[in-house]
């Protein structure tokens, strides 16, 4: 590509990638996470709706506590801070990978410890539904960065950083797979809440506004349809 995304690719990318962490959030997270507190009866959804909140409120919370600048916004997020505005771009993105690296661990640590009803191609399809949305969501940093000014392979590192943040969550959540386990609805709708917090607060304005909206719904339902279709099959 050359030194920008056009508007059309941006929302198709976006819209995408929007729809992969939905599906995930669902049928990857939290349909589980109420399936393994069936035990609970009619309150079955309250691990599940306790984690989501929870979820939601600390992404609210990184929100507000982080620097950081969306590509299409001049204005600056989060506390008051003089770094670069490139800088800021990539913690941006860094903020969306988050939940994205623990929603894996999560659902990996439940199939280590072989008593949380997680199949080993049940995590093989979340794992895979988010490294294909990786794809947009590296180009969506990538390009900007490179239309900043910044060198083919400073905005290509910039790119790889703001993901880095994904195995090292999710190694992290798997190292602590024993104590994780008992209370794992909770975890698998921490991670949902999170996500969802990210594709309404950022990613859907970013793909819905101004002209082509259209286009960013439709790669939305394609993403994800992909993701369902992932986890349906392999899970």
């Amino acid at each position: 590509m050359r030194r920008s995304l056009s508007d059309v690719v941006q929302r198709s990318l976006t819209g995408f990638a929007a729809g992969v962490m939905v599906a995930a959030s669902v049928w990857s997270l939290l349909i589980p996470a109420i399936d393994q507190a069936a035990a609970m009866g009619h309150w079955a959804f309250l691990p599940a709706f306790i984690g989501f909140w929870i979820g939601v409120l600390f992404l609210l919370l990184l929100d507000h506590a982080v620097p950081h600048i969306h590509q299409n916004s001049g204005q600056t997020e989060g506390p008051a801070s003089r770094l670069q505005r490139t800088t800021m771009m990539v913690l941006a993105v860094t903020l969306h990978n988050i939940p994205e690296g623990m929603a894996v661990g999560v659902v990996y640590a439940g199939y280590l410890s072989g008593s949380a009803q997680i199949t080993a191609a049940g995590a093989m399809a979340l794992s895979l539904g988010i490294a294909i949305q990786n794809f947009p969501e590296g180009a969506i940093i990538s390009m900007p960065l490179r239309a900043e000014g910044l060198k083919k392979s400073r905005a290509f590192a910039g790119g790889v950083l703001s993901g880095a943040v994904e195995p090292v969550g999710a190694l992290l959540t798997i190292l602590a797979a024993e104590h994780i386990v008992p209370a794992m609805p909770y975890f698998l709708s921490f991670a949902a809440g999170a996500m969802l917090y990210v594709v309404v607060e950022e990613l859907i304005p970013e793909m819905s506004q101004g002209k082509h909206s259209n286009v960013g719904t439709v790669f939305f339902a394609l993403g994800f349809s992909v993701m369902m279709m992932l986890d349906v099959a392999l899970g």
